[in-house]
């Protein structure tokens, strides 16, 4: 019975060494996340240290962050000098992408074919607001696969507004998952947990993210005890796919 009680850290378990992170918000100073250049190759370093091998710097598009996508690869560039300059052995491998808030600022921008897209160049990493649908929801969805491009939904377990139902219909159009380890963790509370080991259940996770916005807060949930059995699950899904 013990056994199936026993925790064990994300950090302790290994879970972290090789992984990629599909979502972070590492680039400095640009939207609601890390704010300096000295923090992000602060939250680098810590990544080399827990093994991660690749981040895509993932930073808000949306009415309230209306980045440019030149502004952004300017920022990345200066980010990538400076880390290269202090990058040990394991250095973390990165990439720009963008996660999209699908509102209006989304409509023309993939209008214009002004996107940064993640993975392969074929994904682009979306998100809703986490209490109700955009308007239009499945106008847009259809309109990133007319062009050509799979839709990757940010953090489904937080949107409260979802029920399984909408997951199922989701899924079965080919929308693409990716979870918030932190979320299954329990970092933002029993619903996105209990909602996020459904998800995992049923096998629709196909990415993991650290949605990392603060080192220390994840360093915090990264070091916390959880189920073992929780870390087995992630394991299952996550170790070596990409």
């Amino acid at each position: 019975m013990w056994l199936l009680n026993s925790k064990k850290s994300l950090v302790k378990s290994g879970f972290l060494n090789g992984f990629i992170d599909y979502h972070s918000h590492i680039l400095p100073g640009i939207d609601d996340g890390i704010k300096t250049m000295e923090q992000s190759i602060e939250a680098l370093k810590a990544f080399e240290e827990l093994g991660i091998s690749e981040v895509w710097l993932t930073p808000h598009i949306m009415e309230d962050y209306p980045n440019e996508t030149a502004e952004l690869q300017k920022l990345f560039d200066d980010l990538s000098q400076e880390y290269n300059k202090v990058a040990g052995e394991n250095a973390v491998k990165l990439h720009l992408a963008a996660e999209n808030m699908l509102d209006s600022v989304f409509v023309e921008r993939l209008a214009n074919n002004d996107l940064l897209p993640i993975i392969d160049n074929r994904h682009l990493l979306v998100e809703t607001s986490y209490y109700s649908a955009p308007f239009g929801f499945d106008s847009m969805l259809d309109k990133i696969a007319e062009k050509g491009y799979f839709a990757v939904l940010a953090h489904p377990e937080r949107y409260v507004y979802m029920g399984m139902d909408d997951y199922d219909k989701l899924h079965d159009k080919g929308i693409k998952f990716q979870l918030n380890i932190m979320s299954f963790a329990g970092a933002y509370g029993e619903d996105a947990q209990k909602k996020a080991k459904e998800l995992m259940k049923k096998g629709y996770y196909t990415y993991a993210g650290s949605d990392l916005h603060s080192l220390n807060s994840f360093a915090e949930v990264i070091n916390a005890p959880i189920q073992t059995s929780v870390i087995k699950q992630l394991e299952s899904t996550f170790i070596k796919k990409d």
